[in-house]
C-alpha cells in the first residue's frame, strides 16, 4: 500500500480504532429479541420466505425465539442457510426478506427485524449448542471445492453432512472469502468470520488447504482427476479500471485490496490519506470510504456516475456512509485523476445528468475537482476465466455457465457463487452452495454409489 506524506498509518490511538472498527450494530438482548419476535404475524405462505434466497422458515424460527426454544429457531434457519450468523450482520436484509414483510403495508409500517433476529438466534447457537448436525457415515467420496468462500463453506458443509471427504483450496492463508477479506471489518466485528468458519467445520470431514490457487498451483482437470467430483466458488478475482490518465499514480488503488490490506493487518499499520476520494457506487466503496473515515481521513468523498436511484449500494448503505461523515456526489463521471509535481492531487470529474435519449451524458467542458492525496476505485470486479483455460467449461456473459443444478459443462464439475450468473449476495452464494452439494449427493445416490 502506498504511502507518503499525505498517505500515513496510525492516524488515530489504538482507543479511537477499537472503537471505530467495533459492531456497527450491537445485537438485541434476548428480551428484546422476544418482544419483537411477538410483533410477528406467523403468516402462512408467508411473503418473507419467498424473498429469501436460501428459502429459511422465518416465522417458524422467529416463534421458536417467541416460546424461548432457542436451539430450535437457530436449527430452523442453520439448516438452509449454515451461514446465517454472517447473512443475518451483511446481506441487505431490508430490501430482501424484511420488504417483504406485511407489516410494511400497515400503518406503523416498520417490518420485523428479522436480520436482527436471525443474528440473535445464530448467535445464540454458536455461543451456548455447538455444531447442531451430526455427519452421516462415511461413504468414501472426496470432493474439492475451490474457494473457501460463503459458497465453498456452504457446499462442504452440506457434503460433510452426507458424509463426504471435502477438501477445500483457496488462494488465502485462512477460509471466509469475502466474509474474511472483503466486508467491511465493523459488519464482521470481533473476529466473527474465522468463529464462524470454525463452528462450520467442527462437523468433521472437512480439510482446509490455504494458498493454493487455481491455474498455479492445480487446473480443474487435475483435481478431477483426483476427486470424485469438484465444486468452484471462485468468485470475481478481477478489478475492472477507471481507462483514464494518471491511473498509475501513486496512492491510487483497488478499493478490494484496501479492504483486504485492512482486515488482515493491525488497524494502526493501514495507511490512509487525508483526502480521499472513492469512485463507485456499491456496497464495496461504501465499505472502503467509510473504514478510510474511521482509519482517521481527514475528507472522504465517494463519486458515483449516475443517480442515487441507480447505486448498487442500498439506500441503507448510502445513509450509513453519509451518517459516518462520506460526502456523496452523483452524476459525476472521471475523466483524468491530477498531479501536481508529479503526485497525486486529485480527481477531475465531469457533470452529467440524463441526456434526450434518457441515457447518461456527461459534458467534456464542465469540470470540477475533489482534491486527494489516495484514490479508491470501486467501480466492479469480474471474473477472470485464464485458470480454466484447457478446460471443457463455458463461459457466457463473463460467467461460467452452470445448469438448474450448479453443473458446468464439464462433467462432474459444479460452480456456484459469484463466478456464476444471478445476483452477487452472499445469501445467494450460500444458496449455490447448498444446492449444487445437494445435486452432487443425489447424483452418487440415483447411480448406487
Amino acid at each position: 500500500m502506498p504511502q507518503g506524506p499525505d498517505i500515513a498509518p496510525g492516524r488515530l490511538s489504538d482507543v479511537e480504532l477499537a472503537h471505530n472498527f467495533s459492531d456497527a450494530h450491537p445485537p438485541l438482548t434476548h428480551a428484546q429479541a422476544v418482544v419483537e419476535a411477538e410483533r410477528c404475524f406467523y403468516c402462512y405462505d408467508a411473503p418473507c420466505i419467498e424473498a429469501c434466497p436460501t428459502g429459511i422458515d422465518i416465522p417458524r424460527f422467529i416463534r421458536a425465539i417467541a416460546t424461548d426454544n432457542m436451539a430450535g429457531s437457530a436449527r430452523t434457519i442453520l439448516e438452509s442457510n449454515i451461514l446465517g450468523g454472517s447473512c443475518a450482520r451483511v446481506c441487505p436484509t431490508e430490501i430482501l426478506c424484511e420488504q417483504k414483510c406485511v407489516h410494511n403495508t400497515r400503518e406503523e409500517g416498520q417490518p420485523i427485524r428479522i436480520g436482527m433476529l436471525q443474528r440473535h438466534a445464530t448467535d445464540w447457537q454458536m455461543e451456548h449448542g455447538g455444531q447442531p448436525f451430526a455427519r452421516a457415515p462415511e461413504t468414501g467420496h472426496r470432493i474439492a471445492v475451490v474457494g473457501a468462500g460463503p459458497a465453498g463453506l456452504a457446499c462442504a458443509h452440506r457434503l460433510a453432512m452426507h458424509g463426504h471427504d471435502v477438501v477445500i483450496h483457496d488462494r488465502h492463508a485462512l477460509p471466509g472469502g469475502l466474509n474474511e477479506y472483503g466486508v467491511a471489518a465493523y459488519k464482521l466485528a470481533d473476529e466473527f468470520a474465522q468463529r464462524e468458519v470454525d463452528f462450520l467445520l467442527a462437523i468433521g470431514g472437512i480439510s482446509f488447504e490455504g494458498g493454493r490457487t487455481l491455474g498455479r498451483d492445480m487446473t480443474v482437470a487435475s483435481l478431477r482427476r483426483a476427486y470424485d467430483a469438484v465444486f468452484l466458488a471462485v468468485g470475481l478475482a478481477g478489478v475492472r479500471s477507471l481507462g483514464i490518465e494518471g491511473e498509475d499514480l501513486d496512492g491510487v488503488m483497488d478499493a478490494v485490496n484496501f479492504i483486504e490490506g485492512l482486515r488482515s493487518s493491525s488497524k494502526q499499520t493501514v495507511p490512509v490519506g487525508r483526502r480521499v476520494v472513492v469512485i463507485g457506487g456499491g456496497n464495496t466503496a461504501v465499505d472502503a470510504a467509510v473504514q478510510a473515515r474511521r482509519l482517521g481521513a481527514q475528507d472522504v468523498t465517494l463519486v458515483y456516475r449516475r443517480g442515487a436511484e441507480n447505486m448498487s449500494a442500498t439506500t441503507v448503505e448510502r445513509e450509513w456512509a453519509q451518517t459516518n461523515g462520506v460526502t456523496v456526489r452523483l452524476w459525476a463521471s472521471p475523466v483524468r485523476l491530477v498531479a501536481h509535481d508529479g503526485a497525486l492531487a486529485g480527481v477531475a470529474f465531469a457533470r452529467g445528468g440524463l441526456g434526450p435519449d434518457g441515457r447518461p451524458a456527461y459534458d467534456p467542458d464542465d469540470t470540477f475537482v475533489v482534491e486527494a492525496d489516495m484514490v479508491l476505485k470501486a467501480v466492479g470486479q469480474t471474473f477472470l476465466p485464464d485458470p480454466l483455460e484447457g478446460d471443457s467449461i463455458a463461459i457466457s456473459g463473463g460467467r461460467i455457465m452452470v445448469d438448474e443444478t450448479g453443473q458446468t459443462t464439464m462433467q462432474g464439475v459444479y460452480a456456484g457463487g459469484d463466478c456464476t450468473p444471478g445476483e452477487d449476495l452472499t445469501v445467494a452464494a450460500v444458496r449455490d452452495g447448498r444446492n449444487a452439494a445437494e445435486a452432487i449427493h443425489a447424483a452418487w445416490m440415483a447411480a448406487g454409489k
